[in-house]
């Protein structure tokens, strides 16, 4: 199971997508792909936040698209079981000095409770987490 974290799903919705990480994504089984409801949860604010006009209204459709149709039951919960793995992610960053933002920290540990990869170009974000990284931008296909 590999989840796409926001930044790969976004360069997927670009014009025009880095070409290696369109076909990274491409070569992997639809079924072991998938994205959490934090990655939803910052899509949605990424289109709220600008302003009113065709590129809102574009992205707007191609979001909805993406979370009812292409992702329709592979979107990951923050649940309880996640919620474990939160506690121990963000205090032990904190001890190491290094702290972590919310939505990383959700999306990180939905990724252990699941027992999923991540995928993500930020991967310095996750060091530490116990979560397996892979970077499309520089990552063979599976």
């Amino acid at each position: 199971m590999i989840v796409l974290d926001t930044n790969v799903v976004s360069e997927l919705l670009r014009r025009a997508p880095d070409a290696g990480v369109v076909a990274w994504v491409d070569r992997l089984p639809v079924e072991s792909v998938f994205i959490t409801a934090v990655t939803a949860a910052e899509l949605r604010y990424g289109v709220a936040r600008l302003p009113d006009g065709r590129r809102k209204q574009v992205l707007d459709v191609k979001i909805g698209e993406l979370l009812t149709e292409d992702f329709e039951d592979r979107v990951l919960p923050f649940d309880t079981g996640s919620a474990a793995h939160y506690a121990t992610i963000v205090a032990a960053r904190e001890r190491a000095g290094s702290p972590i933002s919310a939505a990383d920290a959700q999306i990180a540990a939905i990724c252990r409770y699941y027992r999923a990869r991540l995928a993500t170009r930020n991967v310095g974000d996750f060091v530490g987490t116990g979560v397996e990284l892979i970077n499309p931008w520089e990552a063979p296909a599976e």
